[in-house]
């Protein structure tokens, strides 16, 4: 295999996920180079995959511009996930390489709508984004509220007055809601650390959320919530996403687009997100993920 990979260090055509962790390239970073290693950590297929043949980063940056100016057009998404599609190796290289804030990459990739994250997480994985987290949810349910309604405890006490709330008559939709928010509470994490209820008139001021789902609440507006956004670093990088479940699954498409870590205080949750409902690498597992995953399978 060490010869394999220096041959392809060599060829015309380099394959960056090789390059990136070249010792020549790291000492001109950081004169460790055993740090700031770049992998793939969470089931990425194509990580940081090679320029297409006959492209550079000359032209694919020439693509990238022109994709600015479709962005500004109506009735194209045809042509942006097309130019979306080709710009994608370029996007990984900067994205996975410079670690750029969500601010220069609004900038630089305006394209990045909610179709277009759901676009860029196939390209990364392979996998339909929506249809797949939703199905198995929706599979889970069942067994999930059996184990949620059997929970005790200060977490259970947590959880009951959502539970009460789920009937045959509720939409599928607010059921997602209730077994997302109680998934939360039964991994012994806090729904508050991923959700923040506002008003709208709180959306005005400066915000330093690391990463949040707004749920926004008009007294005035026929729906409850009126308006869910995704905030990271500060930023809104997606608003109208409908409900905190779709929320949670164009987030995980976010965080693999963005190349970002999962927060600290939900490791458990994002997870259960990709290894059960994603179906993304389960082969090793957190305890309290690989505990529920055993109840699940019962």
């Amino acid at each position: 295999m060490h010869n394999h990979r220096a041959k392809l260090r060599t060829r015309k055509y380099a394959y960056p996920e090789i390059e990136v962790n070249t010792l020549k390239r790291k000492l001109q970073i950081d004169a460790t180079p055993a740090k700031n290693v770049k992998k793939a950590k969470k089931a990425e297929v194509n990580y940081l995959p090679p320029h297409p043949i006959g492209e550079n980063q000359d032209t694919l940056e020439k693509g990238r511009l022109e994709l600015i100016n479709e962005v500004q057009k109506k009735n194209n998404a045809k042509i942006i996930t097309e130019k979306m599609s080709k710009t994608f190796s370029s996007r990984r290289l900067e994205v996975v390489t410079l670690n750029p804030a969500i601010s220069v990459l609004k900038e630089r990739w305006p394209a990045f709508t909610e179709l277009q994250v759901k676009e860029e997480f196939r390209r990364i994985t392979t996998v339909s984004l929506e249809d797949t987290f939703m199905r198995k949810l929706d599979a889970y349910t069942p067994r999930l509220l059996q184990l949620m309604r059997a929970k005790g405890g200060a977490v259970g006490s947590r959880m009951h007055p959502l539970l009460d709330t789920v009937n045959e008559s509720q939409s599928v939709e607010k059921k997602r809601d209730t077994v997302v928010c109680c998934l939360i509470e039964y991994l012994g994490e806090h729904q508050e650390d991923l959700f923040q209820d506002c008003q709208y008139d709180e959306l005005e001021g400066p915000m330093d959320q690391a990463m949040k789902v707004l749920v926004v609440h008009n007294p005035m507006a026929d729906h409850n919530p009126a308006e869910v956004r995704i905030v990271i670093e500060g930023n809104q990088v997606l608003s109208r996403c409908g409900n905190r479940t779709r929320a949670c699954m164009l987030l995980m498409g976010l965080i693999y687009a963005l190349n970002l870590e999962y927060p600290k205080m939900l490791k458990n949750t994002f997870e259960v997100f990709q290894k059960l409902l994603l179906e993304l690498d389960g082969a090793k597992i957190l305890k309290k993920v690989q505990t529920l995953k055993n109840k699940l399978m019962e």
